[in-house]
């Protein structure tokens, strides 16, 4: 089983999802915006992507901007519980197998875990 924390408005996300049901994986779809993620689950999405929160988050997004997420003094728990606040600060799509999970930027990282 493979799952993917899928935003269908991020062109990214929407090319890894038809590279995963091209494959006939069996697949879970999330939609993390709709159904947000828990501290508990991106702790081990984290965990899984061998990644720390500051490499997870969308820089771009006004959310980080607003809330002064760049400044040298954030904590790495901070920076989660803003995910957790405005999930759309997550990179996306996350694509998870197993134990091991990818960042599908590009779309193509996908298949290392296929």
């Amino acid at each position: 089983m493979i799952t993917i924390y899928h935003n269908p408005r991020c062109s990214k996300s929407r090319q890894t999802l038809d590279i995963l049901q091209s494959a006939n994986v069996e697949l879970n779809i999330v939609l993390y915006l709709e159904t947000p993620i828990d501290k508990p689950t991106l702790s081990s999405l984290l965990a899984k992507l061998n990644m720390a929160p500051k490499e997870l988050i969308r820089r771009s997004e006004s959310e980080f901007k607003d809330n002064h997420l760049g400044e040298k003094d954030v904590t790495e728990a901070q920076l989660i519980d803003a995910m957790i606040k405005y999930p759309k600060l997550i990179e996306r799509p996350i694509v998870v197998s197993g134990e091991r999970a990818v960042i599908g930027r590009p779309p193509e990282n996908v298949r290392e875990i296929m």
